[in-house]
């Protein structure tokens, strides 16, 4: 099985060095400043425990690859940008292969069902850093990070098994999940808070805004009949397989929002977390003032060219009111 990583960031950037590092066969698809520095000096890897840089074959759009039949194509880019790549993926001749939707939120698996027959949900547990092309930085250690892995709507097949066994050689815990939504639900919660990060900066003390946040998103999901597995702090895999850790000379660990504001990309993903929970309340009828307040927050944020520590605990209860 050939891995296409598409959007090699801080999710996919890992996932391709450390699939090369174990050498297995994998492309990626990168752009701009990524692919260049990509191209030039390989991508380098740093963990807790390795500092490593590794030769990566990669384009700059899927026109530019042979798609096989035995190939596997990981989605890796933020949700505002699935839609595009679903495109490029149509119209480069993509068809039967398996597309493993590696990002937040619940809404990429939906997208690439309307244009792909064989679809998987993965659910990332990976804490990475993409802010300098040519070098990811994953915080966890001894695995790189754990996946939840099945087919989209539901049950598992050969391709999920392959696609396990994989990461397993290539230092990730990876778990094949009939119900892989249902796990992907219980990320959407803990990525909820990811602009309230983005806003505050790292290490800030949020005044318990996650957790209302949270609270609303769980009497939605209620309303909704949506079952959620908590894939969080008190999931017991993580125990001796995901320790956080910082990594020697980086930066602490940021969400992916925070990463986003930081580089300057002029979006972020928040409509498709918070604003899942908005749109599930407005369908089923459900309040959700705290959860709508944050896509202000990052409309603000984007408006403003806002950076990472830009407001205040204060800043955000004046917002929500």
């Amino acid at each position: 099985m050939r891995f296409i990583v598409y959007g090699v960031g801080a999710v996919g950037g890992v996932v391709a060095a450390a699939l090369a590092r174990s050498g297995q066969e994998v492309l990626g698809i990168a752009r701009g400043a990524q692919l260049e520095a990509i191209r030039a000096h390989g991508l380098r890897l740093k963990t807790p425990e390795i500092d490593e840089t590794h030769s990566l074959d990669c384009v700059g759009a899927p026109a530019e690859i042979a798609f096989g039949p035995d190939d596997a194509i990981l989605m890796c880019m933020k949700t505002q940008h699935a839609e595009a790549a679903l495109d490029a993926l149509v119209a480069a001749g993509v068809r039967d292969q398996p597309v493993f939707c590696l990002q937040n939120g619940v809404e990429n698996e939906r997208r690439a069902l309307r244009r792909f027959a064989n679809v998987h949900g993965v659910t990332v547990l990976l804490p990475s850093t993409f802010l300098e092309p040519g070098k990811v930085v994953c915080h966890a250690r001894p695995r790189f990070g754990i996946f939840d892995v099945g087919r989209y709507p539901g049950g598992t097949d050969a391709a999920d098994a392959a696609f396990c066994a994989a990461m397993n050689r290539a230092n990730f815990a990876a778990y094949p999940q009939p119900e892989v939504m249902q796990s992907k639900y219980g990320k959407l919660l803990m990525n909820l808070g990811n602009i309230v990060m983005a806003s505050l900066g790292p290490g800030a003390g949020d005044g318990g805004l996650h957790e209302r946040l949270k609270t609303e998103a769980q009497a939605v999901l209620t309303a909704a009949g949506i079952a959620v597995t908590d894939v969080g702090r008190d999931d017991p895999r993580r125990a001796g397989i995901l320790d956080v850790t910082d990594v020697p000379g980086e930066a602490p660990l940021g969400g992916s929002t925070a990463q986003s504001l930081q580089r300057g990309t002029g979006s972020v993903e928040t409509d498709f977390l918070n604003g899942e929970i908005v749109l599930l309340g407005r369908l089923h009828g459900i309040p959700t003032p705290a959860n709508a307040a944050m896509l202000d927050l990052a409309a603000r944020m984007l408006r403003e060219d806002l950076r990472p520590g830009a407001l205040t605990a204060a800043d955000l209860r004046a917002l929500i009111g």
